[in-house]
């Protein structure tokens, strides 16, 4: 159990703390097109986005592949521009014009999984079951997820239904806030 407890507060804090603002990015670029009664959808989305980066983050430790950890680096922030721009061209708001979500959070996943990949197989002892070390470190990750989508939810809600803001201009600012934030960082991390 102790196992399984470390992992899981590895997990939280990969996503709750400041070196983590990269990931708050894009989970906050995933859902902000979202409502408060929209919570069902977003708990599929966060967790897409964890099979997403659990996938690679199990191929990764058991060495099927590796990549060059400075293109990581520079891919997150780019997939959290794209995901920001997808945004921007959402006028609707409908189950079915923000479907791309999903599969942007399980594509982008993988790229997101492959930054905590190294860090993690060093991590996983030989004698340690990676199973349990690993699953400890996803429920904590979407423990996380969870408690800062449901802030954004709230926040979302508060300013949209108490100061009567229009839906698709809280997206827009929230996006361009997103993308400028995230373009500054894949600057700072282009890889050649």
């Amino acid at each position: 159990m102790s196992d399984f407890t470390f992992y899981f507060k590895l997990g939280w804090e990969h996503i709750m703390s400041w070196d983590a603002l990269d990931h708050l990015l894009f989970i906050g670029a995933l859902a902000a097109i979202y409502l408060l009664k929209d919570w069902k959808q977003v708990l599929i989305l966060v967790t897409a986005f964890t099979i997403g980066h659990s996938l690679t983050l199990v191929l990764s430790v058991l060495d099927v592949f590796r990549f060059p950890a400075n293109w990581v680096e520079f891919l997150i922030p780019c997939t959290i521009v794209i995901t920001a721009i997808s945004n921007l061209f959402q006028k609707q708001f409908t189950a079915r014009s923000i479907r791309i979500n999903y599969f942007l959070a399980l594509i982008f996943g993988l790229i997101h999984g492959m930054g905590f990949a190294n860090t993690i197989r060093f991590m996983l002892a030989k004698d340690q079951s990676m199973g349990w070390g690993l699953f400890g470190f996803n429920v904590g990750l979407e423990a996380g997820q969870i408690v800062a989508v449901s802030t954004l939810l709230l926040v979302t809600q508060a300013l949209i239904s108490t100061f009567s803001i229009n839906r698709r201009e809280w997206v827009i600012f929230l996006s361009a806030a997103i993308f400028s934030l995230s373009l500054q960082i894949a600057l700072t991390r282009l890889p050649f």
